[in-house]
């Protein structure tokens, strides 16, 4: 990538509307962070520690959990950082890097959510065969492809974004570096790659939606054929959360990326929401309504001091 801008920083301002109000949006963020990272670090020990999880759809809740710690992580410490009275300014190499990360994270996650209702699809409509169709080797390929093919979308759209020239104005209106705050300050006509950016985030999640929607409407249809109601139960209870954290994943996309009228401060707030909450209510997703995680973490908690052992 080669930088002809001559802009080596730019200034954070923020979330649009929120003068005065920092120190509260700091408290309120770090308790989102801390709890983010404590919620999936949990989820996976509590995974790794137990023989029964090992099985491939708690293998790709792991890669999840992995994710929804680091894809916070990519705009929170420097937001932290500003609302506690320092420095707004990052570099031009460090706006680079978060807009490739907080891309690479993001895509990746799509593509695992794509991943894992393709697990549940092959679990309640080959029951028989799952164990084959779903070995370690597939597994692994899949794990590994979700983060190849999220890095290569990550390096299109940092790429099509930081081609531009950047000699002006530096201030970017948003509390991290993103594509439409970017492209505003770029010194060059961008409609087109405005236009190619938007097709590209677009196609991407639409695509991973229609194979979900797909996989769902074989896996509704198998589990009204179950003549068991525990059976029925078990299933959709499985497969409502992973359609509860679809959906939270998705709805930020559609409102930030896929509006024809973009609003700085509704963007930013969904924003906050999808860097933020959603990694934190994920593993509150999966463990609720699932009696084996929830087994995990009592001995998870009990080992680490935190639950009497009668529990």
């Amino acid at each position: 990538m080669r930088n002809v801008s001559v802009v080596t920083e730019f200034i954070l301002l923020g979330i649009p509307h929120t003068e005065n109000l920092e120190t509260m949006l700091f408290v309120l963020f770090l308790s989102f962070y801390i709890f983010t990272l404590m919620g999936n670090l949990l989820i996976l020990l509590a995974i790794v520690s137990s023989t029964q999880l090992h099985t491939p759809m708690y293998f790709f809740l792991c890669k999840l959990s992995v994710c929804d710690i680091f894809f916070p992580s990519v705009s929170s410490p420097k937001m932290l950082f500003y609302l506690s009275g320092n420095s707004r300014a990052i570099s031009y190499a460090g706006c680079v890097s978060q807009l490739f990360f907080y891309h690479f994270l993001g895509c990746t996650e799509c593509f695992l959510y794509t991943v894992m209702a393709y697990d549940r699809f092959v679990a309640i409509c080959y029951p028989l065969r799952y164990t084959i169709i779903m070995s370690h080797r597939v597994c692994a390929i899949l794990a590994l492809g979700t983060s190849f093919f999220g890095c290569i979308q990550a390096a299109f759209l940092t790429t099509l974004t930081f081609q531009l020239p950047y000699c002006g104005p530096n201030e970017v209106d948003y509390f991290f570096c993103d594509i439409p705050v970017m492209l505003k300050l770029a010194c060059a006509d961008t409609s087109a790659l405005e236009m190619v950016g938007f097709i590209s985030v677009g196609l991407m999640p639409l695509s991973c939606f229609l194979l979900i929607l797909t996989s769902y409407s074989r896996i509704v249809y198998s589990i009204l054929q179950i003549r068991s109601v525990e059976g029925r139960r078990r299933a959709f209870s499985t497969c409502s959360a992973h359609l509860t954290a679809i959906l939270l994943f998705y709805m930020p996309v559609v409102l930030i990326y896929l509006r024809p009228t973009p609003s700085p401060w509704l963007d930013a707030t969904v924003q906050v929401l999808n860097n933020l909450v959603t990694p934190m209510l994920n593993p509150l997703i999966y463990s609720l309504r699932n009696k084996e995680v929830k087994s995990s973490l009592r001995k998870v908690l009990h080992q680490l001091g935190f639950l009497p052992e009668q529990l």
